[in-house]
C-alpha cells in the first residue's frame, strides 16, 4: 500500500495533472499521517529531508533534475528515520491550568480563578513554589488570553529594548510587528521596520535584549560583516551567550501554546 494518503502538485510535473494543486503531500507513520514540504532548490546536489521542530513538519528538497518517483522512493525509504526524529521532539504543552510555562526564562504555573474576567497576571506562589500566572474567567478562554498577554509583554519588552539600542547606535526605526514566525526570531527592513517572534518572552531576558540588538544594529549595517557585529557587541557585550541558548534551547519555545 502506498504511503501517500494524498499527493499534491510537484514543480518538476511537465504537464501537471489538474487534480493535484498544491505542494505538498502527506506520509503515513506510526505517529500518524505526517505533512511533507516539497521544495526544489537550484543549489541541491541530492535529495534531502529535514524535521523542524516549531511546525513539527518535515521538509523534502529536491535537486533540479530529481523525479517524482525518485522522490516517492526516497521518502518511502526514510520513513524510519522521520519517525525517529518526530519521537524525539519534546512534547506539547498547552496553556491550560496546572501547567508551567516559563516568562523571562522563569517558570511559571498557570492557575484560573474566577471573577475579573479576562484579566492575566503574575503573582508569586505560595510559600517555597515558584511564581504563577494567574488567568481569570472561564476555562475555555485561558489559552487566548494567556497567549494574548504573553504577545503584550512581548512587544512592551522589545519596544523598551529597541529603543535603548537604537538611541545607543543614534538610528531610528519603523514599526515593530510581533508575529509567531518559525524560521526566524527577528527581522530588519530595508525601511527600517522590525519583526519579532512574541515566543522571545519566554527566554531568558538577556536573550530578547540581544534580538532586539541583533536587528537594531542592521539600521547601521544591512548585513552580518564584521562592521556589524561591532555593533552587535557594543549594544550586547555578551551576545554569545544568547547565541548559545537560543541554539541549544530556541527550539523548544514553540512546544508552549
Amino acid at each position: 500500500m502506498s504511503l501517500f494518503r494524498a499527493l499534491r502538485a510537484l514543480p518538476f510535473k511537465t504537464r501537471p495533472d489538474p487534480r493535484l494543486r498544491e505542494d505538498a503531500l502527506f506520509v503515513s507513520t506510526r505517529l500518524g499521517h505526517v505533512p511533507i514540504t516539497v521544495r526544489r532548490s537550484s543549489q541541491a546536489r541530492r535529495m534531502t529531508l529535514r524535521v523542524r521542530a516549531a511546525t513539527r513538519d518535515v521538509t523534502l528538497t529536491l535537486p533540479p533534475g530529481a523525479s517524482f518517483a525518485g522522490a516517492r522512493d526516497f521518502i518511502e525509504r526514510h520513513v524510519p528515520w522521520i519517525e525517529h526524529r518526530l519521537s524525539r521532539l519534546p512534547e506539547r504543552i498547552p496553556f491550560e491550568p496546572g501547567e508551567t510555562i516559563p516568562l523571562r526564562g522563569v517558570g511559571h504555573r498557570i492557575v484560573l480563578r474566577e471573577g475579573f474576567r479576562g484579566v492575566v497576571r503574575v503573582e508569586p506562589g505560595l510559600r517555597g513554589e515558584g511564581p504563577v500566572l494567574v488567568v481569570h474567567g472561564a476555562p475555555e478562554h485561558a489559552p487566548r488570553r494567556i497567549a494574548d498577554f504573553l504577545k503584550r509583554e512581548a512587544r512592551d519588552d522589545l519596544a523598551a529594548a529597541v529603543a535603548r539600542h537604537a538611541a545607543t547606535l543614534g538610528v531610528t526605526v519603523g514599526r515593530i510587528a510581533i508575529r509567531d514566525t518559525t524560521s526566524r526570531w527577528g527581522s530588519c527592513s530595508v525601511a527600517g521596520d522590525l519583526a519579532f517572534s512574541w515566543r522571545l518572552i519566554l527566554a531568558p531576558a538577556h536573550v530578547l535584549d540581544y534580538l532586539a540588538a541583533h536587528e537594531v544594529a542592521h539600521r547601521r549595517e544591512m548585513n552580518h560583516s564584521p562592521r556589524y557585529w561591532a555593533h552587535v557587541a557594543r549594544l550586547a557585550p555578551d551576545y554569545d551567550r544568547s547565541e548559545s541558548w537560543l541554539k541549544a534551547h530556541g527550539a523548544a519555545l514553540h512546544r508552549y501554546g
